[in-house]
């Protein structure tokens, strides 16, 4: 097993990934990307939010910065109004999104939700592209879509699960 080499913040930020990796702690992270249903459910969130929504921006595989040594690249970032300036998200956007791979563990997912609701985001929608479910987790717990339909907090932005896996 290789020992993990500790990256400097400035050197991450100014490198590009391909397909961008995570930052915690001096780490950079690889993310499982690259399967047929992972981009679907990915395209299809983001398009539908862009496309269908009003009052939102959507953007695909951006960076945000959670703390001072950790960005998280959620697969879809959901913000409240217009394209946010810079390069980088650093203020808690409405939603992040973050599509399931057959690599994922359910321990690490866990420390980027945790990641996320430290940060101020009150919201993390998990899609699974292989059962066609979703889940919605809050700081306060998480529950099964089984009505169809994936919500932020303030209940005005709402994504039929049928947007995401069409018929």
């Amino acid at each position: 097993m290789a020992a993990a080499v500790l990256v400097p913040l400035a050197e991450y930020l100014a490198h590009s990934y391909d397909p961008d990796c995570e930052y915690v702690d001096g780490l950079v992270l690889a993310r499982n990307v690259g399967e047929i249903s992972h981009s679907d459910a990915q395209g299809r969130t983001y398009l539908y939010v862009l496309t269908q929504t009003s009052g939102f921006w959507a953007g695909v595989e951006v960076r945000v910065q959670v703390k001072t040594d950790r960005y998280r690249v959620p697969d879809v970032t959901i913000v409240r109004g217009s394209r946010p300036v810079g390069r980088i998200i650093t203020a808690p956007p409405e939603v992040v999104v973050e599509v399931l791979s057959p690599d994922d563990r359910a321990a690490d997912l866990q420390v980027k939700i945790d990641d996320y609701f430290a940060f101020g985001i009150g919201c993390v929608w998990v899609i699974h592209p292989e059962s066609g479910r979703a889940w919605m987790h809050t700081p306060e717990g998480s529950r099964e879509a089984k009505d169809g339909w994936l919500r932020n907090l303030a209940g005005d932005l709402a994504v039929p699960l049928s947007a995401i896996f069409p018929a």
